[in-house]
């Protein structure tokens, strides 16, 4: 930070020493060197501060991408979903209209009128046909 050498603090000390005396000289040097201590650990403190700042900052951009990544898959996953839907609806939609226009009898109909549906033949009974 500073360029002082070893001459420089040799001159200052000796100032020092002049102006303000041999006998209070180790005080004010004890007292200087705690202030520069305090000094140091605010700057340190101050840097931390920042430091921890520019990462939460860092983190919220972060979150921030995150979640308008995870609503356009939503919105995309959406869409596509419609589209499926749609496709298979208009595809199923011939079917049932072709269906409801059939006039081939249901079961609900078969009850309706007496007669008994027509049971399916039992396992047992397909097998031996098959092998004769």
């Amino acid at each position: 930070m500073f360029d002082v050498g070893l001459t420089e603090l040799m001159v200052i000390a000796v100032v020092a020493l002049v102006v303000i005396g041999p006998e209070r000289l180790p005080k004010v040097a004890r007292t200087a060197g705690h202030l520069l201590g305090r000094l140091q650990r605010y700057v340190s403190d101050v840097k931390a501060d920042i430091n921890r700042e520019m990462q939460l900052d860092e983190l919220k951009k972060l979150q921030q991408q995150m979640t308008d990544q995870v609503t356009n898959l939503e919105a995309s996953v959406t869409h596509e979903m419609r589209e499926v839907e749609s496709s298979v609806n208009q595809a199923i939609e011939p079917l049932a209209t072709d269906a409801a226009v059939s006039s081939a009898p249901t079961l609900e109909a078969a009850v309706e009128s007496g007669a008994a549906p027509a049971a399916e033949p039992a396992p047992a009974v397909i097998a031996e046909t098959t092998k004769s």
